[in-house]
Formats: structure tokens, C-alpha cells, sequence
């Protein structure tokens, strides 16, 4: 077992424990992860083709409002199943966090 640096105990790990009691909440937290990936990576690509110049502003309107309501459907599903928006930051040890911070 390795120590931390300094004397300090190194930071626990996020994990999803997938314990009976649990396995909802568990199983929400782990889709949740990865609409919320999807949904930074098609944000990213959408501000890409604006800065270029690739869509109408049509189209600008309508991938904003979709990403917005996206954003508020997991914020809404977040707090049905009792998770804050950091729960959704899977550590994927030493690769680091899954999501940026």
C-alpha cells in the first residue's frame, strides 16, 4: 500500500459501488457520466463550427436551445437521484478525472 506524499493520505478514489440498496442511484450516476461527456464533446464541436462559421444562425439558435435543455434534463435527473454535478467526475486513477473540471 503506498503512502501519500508528505505524510498525507493520498485522496479516495470515486467509485461506483453498485451495492443492492444503491444500484439505482448507482446505475444513474454511471448513464449520467456519460450523457454528460456526450453532451460536453457535441458543445465543443457546435462553439468549433461557430468560431468557423460553419452553421446559419438558425442553426446556432437551435443546437444553443437543444444544449440548454439538455443541460437542464440532467440537472433535473441529478437532483431526482440525489447527485451533484462533481458526482458525475468518474476518477479514472491515473488517467485522472473523466470529465475536465
Amino acid at each position: 500500500m503506498s503512502a501519500g506524499v508528505a505524510g498525507h493520505e493520498p485522496e479516495p478514489r470515486q467509485r461506483i459501488s453498485m451495492a443492492p440498496d444503491t444500484v439505482e442511484r448507482d446505475l444513474a450516476r454511471l448513464v449520467l457520466t456519460v450523457v454528460e461527456l456526450l453532451r460536453q464533446l457535441v458543445e465543443r464541436q457546435a462553439l468549433r463550427r461557430v468560431d468557423e462559421g460553419g452553421l446559419t444562425a438558425a442553426e446556432e439558435e437551435r443546437v444553443g436551445m437543444t444544449l440548454m435543455l439538455l443541460d437542464n434534463r440532467i440537472s433535473r435527473l441529478r437532483q431526482h437521484f440525489g447527485l451533484a454535478a462533481e458526482d458525475l467526475n468518474i476518477d479514472l486513477g491515473p488517467l485522472g478525472p473523466l470529465l475536465p473540471r
